[in-house]
């Protein structure tokens, strides 16, 4: 019996190309083996795969040099097409049928949007097809774009309930300092409520657009939601049956999640901050309320400054008196009316705490 019934996994760049860049389609079929294993043994799979750029960037030469973005528009639209296919191919081997979902942030950025996605991901689920996901990088533009699929996979892990992330780099896990320095060791377990970033190499990886800090940053938040994540090497053979293998000694990064599961709701507001449509400035005393132990909402008495211009239910971020963000939330008044409910009285919140989410 498995450890999850529900699970992403996320293979990323590095995992899937060889030194030279190219698709090292002997890692990709074993992990497709991996896979069909657990989809065989009853494990809901949903697979967020990199590569779509790699995969292109070795297939066609451009006529002029490219900006980052048009070299990524040409390269992906190439690329994907080659990638989902060798999906296909591999998993038809094993008689399961893979589909491919494309997104962006921006198809993301609305209630409707995100449950629409969800839908669709949850009709394959129960007809047993294994979703392929990937951001969508012919139509995503630099201020649209997700970090990476590792910000993506998070998302996704969010918006589906899932109860585990497995998350597959070219390295054991998260380490204590410079994985290429002997005496840096693998941190094994992470309590998510402890903030271990300054231990954490910045530099992103060779091919892929993240790295082990971005990782961190996102593991550390879908923890926080009650979903457990794995940070694994995905060159390690039968790697993915040993993670979900109880009592399975495996050299990892395990986040412990958070006993109190967030609700769907807060899931989706926790991963929107980069939809917000406006900021909402407070108070010492209104901060320290927020971030306190008892659950409060935001009250008018609290608010300082209003800024940009939202409608009812758009997303927007909290910032304390030292400029910091310390939450995003869905407003339940547009930008107008709340400035001109700035420091007043009265117990009707402008943040409900049930759509409030702290960093």
């Amino acid at each position: 019996m498995y450890r999850f019934k529900r699970v992403i996994i996320k293979i990323g760049t590095n995992v899937l190309t060889r030194k030279d860049g190219t698709l090292d389609l002997t890692r990709m079929s074993s992990l497709v083996d991996q896979i069909a294993l657990l989809h065989r043994e009853g494990a809901e799979i949903i697979l967020v795969s990199s590569g779509a750029v790699a995969s292109g960037r070795n297939e066609i030469i451009a006529k002029n040099k490219l900006d980052n973005v048009s070299a990524r528009q040409l390269y992906s639209a190439v690329g994907q097409a080659k990638l989902i296919n060798r999906y296909y191919d591999f998993f038809r081997e094993h008689g399961i049928a893979c589909g491919q979902v494309l997104t962006t942030k921006e198809s993301l950025g609305t209630r409707r949007h995100y449950l629409n996605q969800k839908n669709c991901m949850g009709v394959m689920l129960e007809n047993k097809v294994i979703p392929i996901m990937n951001e969508n990088d012919t139509i995503a533009v630099t201020e649209l774009m997700f970090t990476d699929n590792d910000e993506l996979s998070g998302m996704i892990a969010a918006m589906m309930d899932a109860e585990a992330l497995i998350v597959l780099s070219n390295i054991d896990g998260i380490y204590n300092g410079d994985p290429a320095n002997a005496e840096a060791e693998v941190i094994r377990v992470i309590d998510p409520d402890c903030d271990i970033s300054a231990y954490i190499q910045a530099s992103q990886s060779t091919f892929g657009r993240g790295g082990m800090l971005t990782k961190y940053r996102i593991a550390r938040k879908v923890a926080r939601e009650g979903i457990e994540v794995i940070v694994a090497n995905g060159k390690t053979d039968n790697i993915l049956p040993l993670l979900m293998t109880p009592q399975t000694e495996v050299v990892c990064t395990r986040f412990i999640p958070s006993a109190k599961p967030s609700s769907g709701i807060k899931k989706w507001i926790a991963h929107s901050d980069s939809f917000a449509k406006g900021e909402i400035h407070i108070n010492a005393c209104a901060a320290k309320a927020l971030t306190g132990e008892k659950a409060t909402s935001l009250l008018p008495i609290g608010i300082v400054n209003v800024v940009g211009n939202f409608e009812k239910d758009d997303i927007v971020k909290i910032i304390n008196d030292d400029n910091k963000t310390i939450g995003v939330g869905k407003v339940s008044c547009d930008s107008e009316k709340t400035r001109l409910l700035i420091g007043k009285k009265g117990n009707k919140p402008v943040i409900h705490y049930d759509y409030l989410y702290l960093e």
